[in-house]
């Protein structure tokens, strides 16, 4: 329309006017053209072949409105956060899973699958906001500076942290840095008068996501894996075969509470137990470009042999993965409870700024065909309740509160019925413990209590410790009523009031965990794991079944 009025207009003005004014609209429009191009490189917007007009017009109104609301608003905004927070919503508005992480959380949010970090390697318990040493990390450069477990961390790059009310994420951050950095730090260590100082350089610290392997008897071994990270499948087939090496026949391999993480590393453990070239798992997307199908390519290190998958509600995605592909094959028991039921494929796509996009762009199926992904709605609140929700219902008690729609029925490889559209559903269902769940217990787990009373017993025998051997530890080590009692005490200090029934209702449980806890600090991962098994129904199950040949063939329909 402008340039109607435009030619109109140079029709009334002279030629030589006219000329002149003609080459000077010409280089006009040839700079525009170039900044246009230029512009237009650079705009990662492209309109959705499908859809285009109705992508545009939606990404114009967007950029219209957050103009007006920062030119013209009553008050000062952050434009950059409400941009953030729109897409967030936005993003809810399509499934529970696509998410936008703004650049400075990246590195956090990518740290999770990475197999190790920039860090001087600690295990700390934040209790009465003061930092507490579990234990250095193996080989790391906290245990290579003397760093030891109960040691009391006072400040950190002289940042005073001890009373300071900061968060374990934060006090994670204050701690790592760029490898080859240093970091200072006061401590306070029992028995010592004066406080140490510390000047700690930071290097690249493993991150182990195969937290335990070991045989529990001559022939059974128990691995857990606590997610899926880059160094997993490493990790694993190492552990795998050291335990192969000592004797094993039959394996329980533990996913609870493993949320998942990169999917090629969850097919390659798979393939260590699936014979052949079957499916492990196939996605399917909006267009042939996200469709892809994994089968298993390699000879296995136990393709044969007896073995247990235990998983919970904790168990996600990738995890999921594992299970169901080896239910459907009959390869393995499924013990527990019905997984998460996440069985949505994001792709990262990084943004210009350094933010990134995790966006759906596909389903998981098992090999015989099931979705593992649960039902989602609008609703997003109510999707991250669902757990709570299976709770309230009593399905984490009952198996028979599950329920599944028949037309989601499929079968595995040899007859036996199982069922898709939330998640993996057990062969063997084991209920949740309800008094490691009971309320005083989860209090005092979650204030930290349990570990400082742990850490301090520790620090107060530890000279007797190190004179046993694990074995004789776990043969003769038993926490006392006093103790107990005194754990009550420690507790309603930080307002976790005094449940005497509970306290000698979960006796037991309680008893058990604070020597796992002092286990760890004086023997490592594997005592901690080894004494929790004591107390652990779901592991205990596992055990028997791997361990009864007969059942076990007759839960396959073998």
């Amino acid at each position: 329309m402008s340039s109607t009025s435009s030619a109109a207009s140079e029709k009334a003005r002279s030629a030589p006017s006219r000329g002149r004014r003609g080459w000077l609209r010409q280089g006009v429009l040839l700079m525009l053209a170039m900044g246009c191009g230029v512009l237009v490189a650079n705009n990662p917007f492209r309109p959705s072949s499908e859809n285009p007009d109705a992508t545009a017009r939606g990404y114009l109104r967007f950029k219209e409105i957050l103009s007006y609301v920062d030119r013209d608003y009553a008050d000062s905004v952050d434009t950059e956060a409400l941009a953030d927070y729109a897409v967030g919503q936005m993003l809810e508005k399509l499934d529970p899973h696509s998410v936008y992480i703004p650049a400075r959380d990246r590195e956090k949010t990518d740290s999770f699958l990475q197999s190790d970090f920039d860090g001087i390697g600690i295990e700390f318990n934040l209790f009465r906001d003061t930092m507490t040493v579990v234990a250095p990390l193996s080989g790391g450069p906290a245990e290579q500076a003397g760093v030891q477990a109960g040691d009391q961390i006072l400040s950190i790059a002289n940042k005073r942290v001890s009373g300071g009310h900061l968060s374990t994420i934060r006090l994670s951050e204050l701690l790592r840095g760029p490898r080859g950095s240093s970091v200072s730090m006061e401590l306070r260590r029992r028995g010592q008068a004066h406080l140490l100082n510390l000047t700690i350089p930071r290097s690249r610290v493993p991150n182990a996501s195969v937290d335990a392997a070991y045989l529990v008897d001559g022939q059974t071994g128990y691995i857990k894996v606590s997610r899926f990270a880059s160094n997993t499948y490493d990790e694993f087939k190492a552990a795998l075969a050291d335990l192969r090496r000592q004797g094993l026949t039959r394996l329980v391999l533990d996913l609870r509470g493993n949320p998942g993480g990169y999917l090629d590393r969850a097919t390659q453990l798979a393939d260590e137990f699936i014979g052949g070239s079957r499916k492990i798992v196939y996605t399917d997307g909006k267009g042939e470009q996200y469709d892809s199908q994994t089968y298993a390519r390699v000879a296995g290190e136990f393709e044969e042999g007896a073995l247990v998958i235990l998983v919970d509600e904790g168990s996600a995605s990738a995890a999921e993965v594992v299970a169901g592909a080896l239910q459907d094959h009959d390869r393995a028991t499924i013990v527990g409870r019905r997984t998460f039921g996440k069985g949505l494929v994001q792709q990262p796509i990084a943004l210009s700024d350094g933010s990134e996009l995790r966006l759906t762009i596909a389903r998981y199926y098992t090999p015989s065909g099931r979705s593992i992904q649960k039902p989602y709605g609008a609703n997003y609140a109510e999707y991250r309740a669902d757990v709570a929700n299976r709770a309230a219902h009593g399905e984490l008690q009952s198996a028979d509160s599950i329920r599944f729609a028949k037309e989601l029925r499929f079968r595995t490889d040899h007859g036996r019925t199982v069922y898709g559209g939330g998640g993996i559903m057990p062969d063997v269902f084991v209920p949740r413990d309800t008094l490691a769940h009971s309320a005083y217990v989860t209090k005092l787990l979650s204030h930290g209590v349990a570990r400082a009373f742990a850490l301090s017993f520790y620090q107060a025998h530890k000279a007797e410790l190190e004179g046993l051997r694990f074995e004789q530890f776990h043969a003769t080590f038993r926490i006392s009523d006093a103790q107990l009692v005194s754990l009550a005490a420690q507790a309603a200090q930080v307002g976790v009031t005094t449940d005497v029934a509970s306290i000698r209702r979960c006796a037991p449980l309680l008893r058990n965990q604070l020597k796992a806890y002092i286990a760890r600090s004086a023997y490592g991962p594997v005592a901690y794991y080894t004494v929790l098994r004591e107390q652990d129904p779901e592991l205990q199950r596992a055990l028997h079944v791997v361990s009864d040949s007969t059942a076990q063939l007759a839960l396959l329909g073998k």
